[in-house]
């Protein structure tokens, strides 16, 4: 029997954006926001429990600090799981509208080959989906986090500690919101 050999092959520059395009790994930028706007969602249950709750902002300053950053990283985490998931439904959903805008776009042009108009309309569609992907996943998130949290805090832990219904609410709604994100189909 004769024995391939396999030789590692490069892959080109398209090819790595591609891939990328369709990766988990968000870029510098969705992070940044991602993180941003988890802390904006995290920091409110502060306000919640400092004025509704009746909780020191002092004495519970480090209560608050941890809840928040640990809240703060399993909302993240969440955005990036919807994110994922959708990018692709959108980019097959937007598809022909995306296509038909660039070709129009494209008519006139004559120096630009169908590849380069193929691979243009490809970027396109990507970055419409990536946009609307993100978008999305903060709103859905943000909102399921939000009503988590309050029906945690409000209705099953309403009659304990304030300390440990902040404690058990935030990592509730964090958490829960974190498992949810994964199984999303």
């Amino acid at each position: 029997m004769a024995s391939k050999s396999k030789t590692p092959k490069s892959l080109t520059k398209e090819e790595e954006l591609l891939l990328q395009d369709f990766s988990r790994n968000v870029s510098t930028k969705s992070s940044a926001l991602f993180y941003g706007n988890a802390l904006i969602v995290s920091a409110v249950p502060i306000w919640l429990f400092w004025r509704i709750h009746q909780m020191d902002l002092y004495q519970s300053g480090i209560l608050f600090a941890v809840g928040t950053i640990i809240s703060t990283y399993l909302v993240a985490l969440a955005y990036k799981n919807v994110k994922f998931v959708l990018k692709h439904k959108i980019a097959l959903k937007r598809e022909d509208a995306v296509s038909r805008e660039m070709t129009k776009k494209f008519a006139d042009d004559k120096r630009m080959t169908k590849k380069e108009k193929d691979e243009r309309i490809l970027w396109k569609k990507n970055e419409v989906a990536d946009y609307e992907a993100t978008t999305f996943s903060i709103f859905y998130n943000n909102a399921f986090y939000l009503v988590l949290l309050v029906i945690a805090s409000f209705y099953v832990l309403r009659s304990i500690n304030p300390t440990f219904n902040y404690l058990c609410s935030v990592g509730l709604a964090a958490g829960l919101l974190a498992l949810f994100s994964t199984s999303t189909k």
